[in-house]
């Protein structure tokens, strides 16, 4: 009975898997079938118009919100977890209150993000519609997810590095940085790729945020939308329906870009395990 449970359960997850991976080849063919014969040099001129609806400025955009809004996050969201792990005790009552904290961020929709980045940044501090609202926005909706991916990498390191670490003659500042971090980079990049692709795809918070605006930005307290607020606008007028799809080959070539990048930067990382 066991024995034919066993394959039971190796099938379901044959099945799992082969579903799950059929989906994804179906949506970015989808994409790439109807996306790649729109492409057209007219979407990549530097400034926009209602006749060639280019996405350039949408593309700077989108890659400075990514760089401001893990600016914020990465620092905050890697060093409380260090925090967490290295330095709080098991059984600290504070721990479970910011563990549970992350976790009801976490579950928090994004258009409720926006309503409150709308009520606080752009309204109450007065920054209005801005790449800077929207970022900071962004960074406090991907900190628990960053956190807690970097929580769950730093446990994952044995104890027995630390304790050589440490008999070796370093301190515990010098084996977090210099040992443990070294060893759960992998991980905490992940956390990190999946924030990226969070905000790269959000669209409700950044259009209470940062606005629509169609232009390149002049600073951070500039209006301006991403490439996933700019397809969401083609698609939804109607017009532009061909262009929206050519945009969603963009955005995904500039998500495999990214984490082909971060995930190169985390196998070079992870090798130095210098004291």
């Amino acid at each position: 009975m066991a024995k034919k449970f066993s394959y039971v359960q190796r099938a379901a997850v044959f099945i799992a898997a082969g579903v799950t991976f059929f989906i994804l080849l179906f949506l970015i063919a989808y994409i790439l079938i109807n996306g790649i014969p729109n492409l057209k040099p007219s979407l990549f001129e530097l400034k926009y118009t209602s006749e060639n609806v280019s996405m350039f400025p949408a593309i700077i955009n989108t890659l400075i919100m990514v760089a401001v809004s893990l600016g914020i996050s990465t620092p905050l969201g890697v060093f409380t977890a260090i925090y967490l792990v290295e330095y709080a005790g098991r059984e600290n009552p504070f721990v479970r209150v910011i563990r549970m904290t992350a976790e009801t961020l976490s579950g928090i929709p994004s258009i409720v993000y926006g309503l409150f980045g709308m009520l606080f940044f752009v309204t109450y501090l007065k920054w209005g519609y801005s790449i800077l609202s929207g970022s900071v926005t962004l960074s406090i909706m991907v900190l628990p997810l960053i956190m807690r991916t970097t929580e769950e990498s730093l446990k994952s390191v044995p104890d027995m590095y630390r304790e050589a670490s440490f008999g070796l003659g370093a301190g515990k500042l010098r084996t977090i940085f210099r040992i443990v971090i070294p060893s759960a980079i992998p991980g905490i990049l992940s956390g990190i790729i999946l924030a990226m692709g969070r905000i790269i795809g959000e669209t409700a918070a950044l259009i209470y945020t940062a606005g629509t605006v169609a232009e390149l930005p002049e600073g951070l307290m500039s209006s301006g939308r991403t490439l996933a607020i700019h397809m969401y606008l083609l698609s939804s007028e109607g017009f532009n329906t061909n262009e929206a799809y050519a945009t969603a080959v963009v955005l995904l070539a500039v998500i495999l870009i990214i984490n082909a990048a971060s995930t190169k930067a985390a196998n070079r990382l992870g090798g130095k395990h210098e004291i």
